[in-house]
């Protein structure tokens, strides 16, 4: 593990509280008891705590100016900590213990590489039946066979686990329950080796024997940790979404609405839209044939007023694959399969899909 932060200070109670909270974020930490120590290892860390009783001693060496420097007071504490955050550098203060929550984020922050977000496509069918797990499922599939580090969200608590579509099952590793009541920063690389994987896809998926409440707060840090530690998110959000699915939807680069070329499923897609609007930024049309009644992916689009990303028709394999869990092999040879290689190929992270053809 790579040492990320620094923790300054010879005040015993301070360096008790901020090693227990560096345990709690997952965190290797350099400690150092003197202010000389700490000027000589002043430049390297990403994080930089000085407790309060070593602040003056620091600042009398006039270290230079750097981000991610934090003052911590004590309990008790009843110098002035902003002044004292002022003469070393600091932009930040935490006061012990009400700002606990805040150090663990601070420190699990610095432990992670400052690099690029992966990008978050929501995926929902317009209709049940629509497929849209078995179309997130082999998305998902189909990137990390092409070597991109992906993440699967199942965001139904009541759509019997999209686990079973992958024969994930009876791998063991954590689902949403482990994640229910989450509070603060949470570490991309412990999401990362939590979950259960085939390959180089990850999956988030529920527990069997009913659903569990999942609250905003514990969705939000896991989308923020997904998108930090993974090129690519998947999301497979139902057609009614709680509090999983519409944090899904606003957080998404591109949402996905799959929808049979049907006129009753161009009208349930319609009706849908109204409720989808306002918060998603990039929505696609996606149609699965074969077409009925001269229903066309153009036409469905046009009727839509939305951008096609692309057409499959259903191939009825796929469904005696998912009995058998062996939806991976089966996507190599099926119009699933080859849509989802086209998509993907249009994605260029960072910016919205070009439409696949």
């Amino acid at each position: 593990m790579t040492i990320a932060a620094m923790i300054a200070t010879g005040d015993p109670s301070i360096t008790d509280d901020l090693l227990r909270l560096a345990a709690a974020a997952d965190v290797e930490i350099e400690l150092v008891h003197e202010a000389e120590h700490a000027r000589q290892n002043w430049h390297w860390p990403s994080l930089i705590l000085v407790g309060g009783d070593l602040a003056g001693e620091i600042a009398a060496r006039t270290p230079d100016r750097r981000p991610g420097v934090a003052l911590v007071a004590a309990a008790g504490d009843t110098a002035d900590p902003y002044r004292r955050a002022v003469e070393i550098g600091a932009q930040d203060v935490a006061r012990l213990p009400g700002d606990e929550t805040w150090l663990i984020d601070a420190l699990a922050a610095a432990a992670e590489p400052a690099e690029g977000w992966g990008t978050l496509i929501s995926v929902l069918g317009a209709t049940g039946g629509a497929g849209a797990s078995v179309l997130s499922a082999a998305l998902g599939l189909t990137a990390a066979r092409d070597g991109l580090r992906t993440l699967l969200i199942d965001g139904d608590p009541l759509g019997g686990g999209i686990d079973l579509v992958l024969g994930l099952e009876e791998q063991q590793g954590a689902r949403w329950p482990h994640f229910a009541t989450r509070q603060g920063r949470l570490s991309a690389a412990n999401l990362y080796e939590a979950l259960p994987r085939l390959g180089d896809l990850s999956v988030l998926s529920w527990h069997r024997g009913g659903p569990t409440e999942v609250t905003g707060d514990a969705t939000g840090a896991l989308l923020d940790a997904a998108v930090r530690g993974f090129d690519l998110v998947i999301a497979d959000v139902p057609r009614h979404q709680g509090e999983i699915g519409r944090r899904a939807l606003r957080a998404a680069d591109v949402t996905l609405l799959l929808a049979p070329a049907e006129v009753r499923a161009t009208m349930a897609a319609d009706d849908l839209l109204s409720t989808l609007r306002d918060d998603v930024r990039d929505l696609r049309l996606v149609a699965r044939g074969p077409s009925s009644n001269g229903v066309t992916p153009d036409l469905m689009a046009q009727a839509l007023d939305l951008p096609l990303a692309g057409a499959f028709d259903r191939d009825r394999k796929l469904a005696a694959a998912l009995e058998t869990g062996d939806l991976a092999g089966s996507l190599r040879r099926s119009s699933t399969g080859d849509f989802c290689s086209r998509l993907l190929a249009s994605l260029d992270f960072g910016r919205p899909l070009e439409q696949a053809a």
